[in-house]
């Protein structure tokens, strides 16, 4: 045999073990009197969470500025479910989020001052109340932050929307970014 043929043999040879140490060797059968065990079912997926639990600390994915996430949470304004247990009380997340962005949500939230719905305008105007202090907001406006009579009670909206245009007018550059 010429020494081409020779390691072309070889390693026809190492392929053939190795393609045959690569598949394993077949499972003994089981013991007699005992039955295989039965093959696992595929896992299911993980139940989605009640609304109002986890879901509503969720944030798109691709929302990355302040301005993207303050539009998310208006959204979110008139959702009576958008709310968490807290430990004086119910959190309101979309305002209370609304108010730690700060400057970039005020222009959005006065917005929804002219809302319909009562519950929507009640919670703007808490988290213009929390924006509207602000650093950057306050010092631009002097220390001039947003003081509602009544917060969360609907029937005060109309003094609270009052309030709020009177510090509009007081400040008509303060909210430009």
């Amino acid at each position: 045999m010429n020494k081409g043929n020779r390691s072309s043999t070889l390693g026809a040879v190492a392929l053939v073990l190795l393609i045959t140490g690569c598949a394993g060797r077949p499972s003994p059968p089981p013991p007699a009197g005992e039955t295989a065990p039965a093959p696992q079912a595929a896992p299911t997926p993980a139940a989605v969470p009640a609304y109002g639990k986890t879901d509503i600390y969720w944030v798109p994915p691709l929302i990355t500025s302040p301005e993207e996430q303050a539009a998310y949470y208006v959204s979110r304004l008139s959702d009576r479910r958008f709310i968490a247990p807290g430990p004086s009380g119910p959190r309101y997340v979309a305002a209370e989020e609304l108010g730690r962005i700060g400057l970039p949500a005020v222009a959005l939230l006065l917005s929804r001052l002219d809302s319909r719905d009562e519950y929507e305008v009640m919670l703007a105007l808490y988290a213009l109340e929390l924006a509207t202090r602000d650093p950057q907001l306050l010092a631009r406006t002097r220390s001039d932050s947003i003081e509602l009579t009544e917060p969360l009670n609907p029937e005060a909206n109309a003094r609270n929307v009052a309030a709020v245009r009177e510090w509009q007018v007081r400040h008509p550059g303060a909210l430009e970014l």
